[in-house]
């Protein structure tokens, strides 16, 4: 069984937890933006929490196969529709199992937020490199030959199930790992001793329309001491550098390894997620907070995705 690709929409990539234990060699971690939402649709399919899926950036692609199967997509809300091989067609919602026939599914554009994962039940067969089969853009290798999904592509399924079914068909619940969460809250990080880190927090930034999955860049009154270091330094997904313009920039999973920036702190694990949600033009604030905050929120929110993990076993094994 394979899927299609129709259309590739605007940054479609294939995505799974990412690559660890190579940093020191200087190759990034990669995966999913928000590893907790891929994990959800992964779940929600019955595939490994870490099986790859397909990363949606703002447009989706549209997609075609020719057996039953079934998907998942979470992350922000996105219109779906599909078109079965018999002339039939539907919207469908997201955040739950779609068991679906043969047929087409388009993914238009993202109406709030920036990303969604879409998992497909056995998990996409691409090669593994590194221990993961995650696209690394700026490496340049991983998912499909290091680069987004194009027009004409096909993607195989490692270990798609049986599905008998003729129509679409999806249960009433649904789940939402950010239902009730301020979306607009300020995100919090541990600053840094470097002078300019507490200025972070006292003004408003926009995410520059030149952020990829490298870095978000954020726009507002420069900051000071924008000098670059003498000796780079370790970064991470989550750490705050200051270039030269002043212009903070905040690293996501493309992230290098080192930097010579200066470093202003970094976005705390529990709010890295949101990172994933923050389109151009769209403006956020921050937030310090200490270490062991730090870590209590991220202790928080793996027992809450673990709570939410056992509540969908308990659903999928009662339907």
């Amino acid at each position: 069984m394979s899927l299609h690709v129709l259309a590739p929409g605007l940054l479609t990539t294939v995505q799974d937890r990412g690559r660890e234990g190579w940093r020191h060699l200087g190759v990034a971690r990669a995966g999913a933006l928000d590893p907790f939402a891929a994990a959800l649709a992964n779940r929600l399919v019955g595939n490994p929490e870490d099986a790859a899926v397909l990363e949606i950036t703002l447009l989706g692609p549209t997609l075609q196969w020719a057996q039953p199967l079934r998907i998942a997509l979470c992350g922000a809300p996105w219109p779906m529709r599909f078109e079965a091989a018999s002339g039939a067609d539907c919207t469908l919602p997201t955040g739950r199992p779609l068991a679906l026939p043969a047929g087409t599914l388009r993914l238009g554009a993202a109406r709030e937020g920036a990303r969604a994962w879409l998992a497909v039940a056995g998990g996409l067969d691409v090669p593994v490199v590194l221990g993961s089969r995650s696209t690394d853009l700026r490496g340049g290798f991983g998912g499909l030959d290091g680069r987004p999904l194009r027009r004409g592509d096909v993607l195989g399924l490692l270990a798609p199930p049986d599905i008998a079914c003729t129509a679409p068909r999806h249960p009433a619940w649904w789940v939402d790992p950010l239902a009730g969460a301020p979306r607009t809250a300020p995100l919090r990080y541990v600053p840094t001793s470097h002078p300019a880190a507490a200025r972070l927090a006292g003004q408003d930034w926009r995410v520059q329309a030149s952020s990829d999955r490298q870095g978000l860049r954020l726009a507002g009154a420069a900051l000071p001491g924008a000098s670059g270091s003498a000796i780079s330094e370790a970064v991470a997904p989550g750490t705050i550098q200051l270039p030269p313009d002043g212009q903070p920039i905040v690293l996501l999973a493309d992230a290098q390894t080192v930097g010579g920036y200066p470093r202003l702190g970094h976005v705390i694990a529990a709010d890295l997620p949101r990172l994933a949600q923050l389109r151009p033009g769209d403006a956020l604030r921050l937030s310090p907070c200490d270490a062991a905050t730090a870590r209590a929120l991220a202790c928080a929110a793996r027992v809450r995705m673990a709570r939410i993990g056992l509540a969908v076993a308990s659903r999928l094994a009662s339907a």
